[in-house]
């Protein structure tokens, strides 16, 4: 296998694998600060055991998120010393001010939020918890600006010649505002959102059919769907922005989201279906002219197809790239059905006494994180062949001096330490969720420590 294919499933593959935890801290961090903010109007108990809980699970995210977050900053300067050098000024720029305004803050108030309980006034511990979750999502704005630079570079002009030509900064402000940077921003925000919230849904219909903790799972399960069923929405809304945004900047991309070749013609869209590249048709259940009047409110609205686009200069997996933006699609729809379908339940005090739906809030909290990742993998194999779009290609970027050996290699080992590192959070996870919310109360009331002749004399 070629070294750049090599190099981008070893990136693909630890990005993906990272990209579970940050979205789970965002959007646990949301709810653990209305949790906690519930508890000092009203002090009831309840919402206080509600907020320690899902710190402690909120904790774990966190903790596998930076580790996993590391390894992909290394792979930068080991696989993709090219693409380093030629964005260094970008990415050194919105990685520090990550550091500065994000990492700083979150860790920060870190040790208040973890160990802060009955040490700190409660409004103190409350500033705390939203010091931190303002940090997380602080961190995914740099992050996003970093890499929708990529996507509709601005604010640069290119310096050097050669192996030494870059990018460099000439205006920081349209660098971090271009042209894709918010309407990213904010898609990636509601997805966390929306990924953080689905396990809190899932955990507590867990606890209702299980009769465990029905009072304090009613409660969150009540807060979960209603900002659930607020940012699903609100995705949809997000999308679509995001998509208007890629048909003026992107318009090669758009054409594979859709798997639209002809050019200058009316588009339409597909609900699912297959492309056939070599035939450039599409097979599948579609909706004539939908494309064109979602991009231009009239279905007779020509659209730029793949064909205005030289052969090297279009994405080249455009059924993949197809896929993962229907997956996106089909999912993105399904959590405003769910979500709704609950609410007008909940609403009807229906909802508790069906079973069947709460199985589905149980699993429905896979849906997230899979459109989380599917929607990274269109945006980013959309953009191909270019790593930086217009600028530098993919197979211009990476390291000319590794080879394939010792890229696979690497692959293999951080497949084996990622699955030990998933089995542990899975482990540690269920461990929590087991004990429950109101059990930890129990837990936290033992003593820390032991006399080494109680631990030795303990069966």
């Amino acid at each position: 296998m070629e070294t750049e294919i090599l190099a981008r499933i070893q990136f693909a593959f630890t990005i993906a694998f990272h990209y579970i935890y940050p979205p789970l801290s965002i959007g646990l961090g949301f709810l653990m600060v209305i949790f906690e903010s519930i508890y000092i109007r009203t002090k009831n108990k309840l919402y206080h055991k509600l907020a320690k809980f899902w710190t402690k699970i909120f904790a774990l995210t966190f903790g596998i998120g930076v580790a996993t977050g590391i390894v992909m900053e290394f792979e930068f300067g080991t696989n993709w010393a090219v693409y380093s050098r030629y964005v260094g000024d970008i990415f050194g720029s919105a990685l520090a001010a990550e550091g500065i305004f994000a990492f700083a803050l979150e860790s920060g108030f870190l040790g208040v939020l973890l160990f802060g309980w009955n040490r700190v006034k409660p409004w103190v511990h409350l500033v705390s918890t939203i010091g931190v979750f303002i940090g997380s999502m602080f961190s995914a704005v740099w992050i996003v600006v970093a890499n929708s630079w990529q996507q509709t570079p601005a604010g640069y002009h290119i310096v050097g010649e050669g192996i030494n030509v870059r990018a460099e900064i000439t205006d920081f402000w349209a660098m971090v505002f271009n042209p894709s940077s918010l309407d990213r921003i904010m898609h990636v925000w509601l997805g966390a959102i929306l990924a953080g919230t689905f396990l809190v849904l899932s955990v507590h219909a867990y606890y209702l059919l299980k009769g465990r903790h029905i009072e304090i799972s009613k409660k969150a399960f009540k807060i979960a769907l209603l900002v659930a069923t607020i940012f699903s929405m609100s995705q949809l809304i997000s999308g679509h922005s995001s998509a208007d945004g890629v048909a003026e900047n992107q318009p090669a991309k758009l054409a594979a989201l859709e798997g639209h070749f002809a050019d200058n013609e009316p588009a339409d869209m597909y609900l699912f279906g297959w492309v056939n590249k070599e035939k450039q048709k599409v097979s599948g259940l579609k909706i004539p002219g939908g494309l064109s009047f979602l991009i231009y409110y009239d279905f007779k609205a020509p659209v730029t197809g793949l064909n205005a686009f030289p052969e090297d200069e279009r994405p080249g997996q455009v059924n993949a790239v197809f896929q993962f933006y229907h997956i996106m699609i089909i999912i993105g729809m399904t959590l405003i059905a769910v979500t709704l379908f609950g609410s007008f339940m909940l609403w009807r005090g229906k909802l508790y006494n069906k079973p069947w739906l709460l199985r589905i809030f149980v699993f429905a909290v896979f849906l997230p994180q899979i459109a989380n990742q599917t929607g990274w993998f269109a945006a980013e194999m959309g953009r191909q062949p270019w790593v930086v779009y217009g600028l530098l290609r993919t197979s211009e970027a990476f390291s000319q001096s590794v080879t394939d050996n010792q890229i696979l290699f690497s692959l293999i080992l951080f497949f084996v330490v990622y699955a030990i590192l998933l089995v542990l959070f899975l482990y540690l996870l269920n461990k929590k969720i087991q004990l429950g919310p109101e059990d930890e109360e129990l837990s936290d009331s033992r003593p820390l420590t032991k006399n080494i002749s109680d631990i030795l004399t303990t069966k």
